[in-house]
């Protein structure tokens, strides 16, 4: 695993430890106000989850490039990129 694979699911993980510990009542973040806490773990979720999703998924113009080039030269698993493969994706 690269190095940026495992910070962002560092920080997915942390997130969703956050969120959980949010829904229980517990305070992972020294805020008084429930609002603020509620606010800024929603923040911090939404966040972490859209980049660590975004991320290297090929969903952007230059990420179907990339992916194009990658399967060219057989670097990606062809078969398996193909069978989940839909014409939504694109």
């Amino acid at each position: 695993m690269d190095k940026g694979t495992v910070i962002r699911s560092t920080v997915l993980a942390a997130a969703l430890i956050n969120q959980f510990l949010v829904i229980f009542g517990k305070s992972p973040l020294p805020i008084d106000a429930e609002i603020i806490e509620q606010t800024v773990s929603f923040v911090f979720t939404l966040v972490t989850s859209i980049w660590a999703w975004f991320k290297n998924n090929y969903i952007t113009k230059t990420g179907m490039k990339q992916r194009a080039v990658l399967m060219e030269n057989g670097f990606c698993n062809k078969k398996a990129d193909s069978e989940n493969e839909t014409d939504s994706d694109y």
